[in-house]
């Protein structure tokens, strides 16, 4: 079976130190140097990103650099599939580690399957601290790991956006990525990769999971901060409101009942939070105090866009 072309994109935004590790790592990759490509999508970065692709022209295959004006990681994801010259195209993020095997493991799932085809692949992902992490947030960051060996997922579990791949045909037969559902900037809200992925089940595809296609994700200290970790809790509480709305809506269901359940449901548990945060701080454990209070913001987000929700401005 011939070897399948592969486009691999790397979706950046001002993390030129992470980016020259994640691309040291992908041009070492053992896949053949004529059946891929290398794409970085800048999305207006002000640091050295530019210089620091450049520095890897001499590899095979040079990276090719292409600003995409637009803000928003789906607006960096479509910009690639408009690119791509490849049969797969594999959509990555700016600050993971691989080893030179991972781009063979994470396309290998879509050569010689019998029907239903496979729609979407992604690989493990498993944190790591080049900092450090601070002890309060031990244990909360956690390996994604579905199964010990390649095949497909249940409905309940999904490939990260961090590490996955998508034959070409899909975009043409589903559609891009949608970019109202998107991170910007410095803003955490999101879903768009989660979106496409329904959209890719709900036309009968399987979604796979890889193992072998395994990356490191660096996360730095400026994201484990209280104030990161705030601004994660609410945004992401939101994008699961605009998310879960549109499946009862796209199901042709009402979303009340659900915005009612949850919306009673995380008035409770903030409450709860609040009174857990201030009973920790009282007895000086800070730590705990932290992870409440984190919970607790999280909660203000799910009722934060459920009202949003509640008057149609989603």
């Amino acid at each position: 079976m011939p070897t399948l072309r592969v486009t691999v994109a790397v979706i950046t935004f001002n993390r030129s130190r992470f980016l020259r590790e994640t691309l040291a790592g992908l041009v070492r990759q053992d896949y053949p140097a004529g059946c891929w490509e290398l794409l970085v999508i800048d999305n207006n970065s002000t640091d050295d990103t530019r210089d620091v692709v450049a520095s890897f022209l001499a590899a095979m295959p040079s990276p090719r650099w292409i600003l995409e004006e637009r803000a928003g990681l789906d607006h960096g994801r479509n910009r690639a599939i408009d690119e791509a010259k490849g049969d797969v195209i594999a959509l990555v993020d700016d600050d993971i580690l691989m080893e030179p095997d991972w781009l063979a493991q994470l396309v290998a799932p879509f050569s010689g399957q019998p029907p239903p085809p496979v729609g979407v692949v992604g690989g493990e992902v498993v944190p790591i601290f080049p900092d450090g992490i601070p002890d309060w947030l031990k244990g909360t960051h956690r390996p994604l790991r579905f199964r010990k060996d390649p095949g497909p997922l249940p409905p309940g579990q999904s490939p990260m956006g961090a590490n996955f791949a998508f034959p070409r045909w899909v975009f043409e037969r589903f559609g891009r990525f949608d970019t109202h559902l998107d991170r910007k900037g410095t803003a955490l809200f999101g879903g768009g990769d989660s979106e496409m992925i329904r959209r890719v089940r709900a036309g009968g595809l399987e979604a796979w999971f890889a193992p072998g296609a395994r990356v490191l994700h660096q996360i730095p200290a400026g994201r484990l901060t209280l104030h990161y970790a705030l601004r994660h809790a609410f945004d992401s509480a939101r994008s699961r409101v605009v998310d879960r709305v549109r499946v009862l809506r796209e199901s042709r269901r009402s979303p009340l009942p659900f915005l009612g359940s949850r919306a009673v449901a995380s008035a409770f548990k903030l409450a709860g939070f609040l009174v857990l945060c201030a009973a920790c701080f009282v007895v000086f454990s800070r730590g705990r105090a932290k992870r409440a209070l984190v919970r607790g913001w999280r909660c203000c987000g799910y009722l934060y866009q459920i009202a949003r929700s509640g008057v149609g401005k989603i």
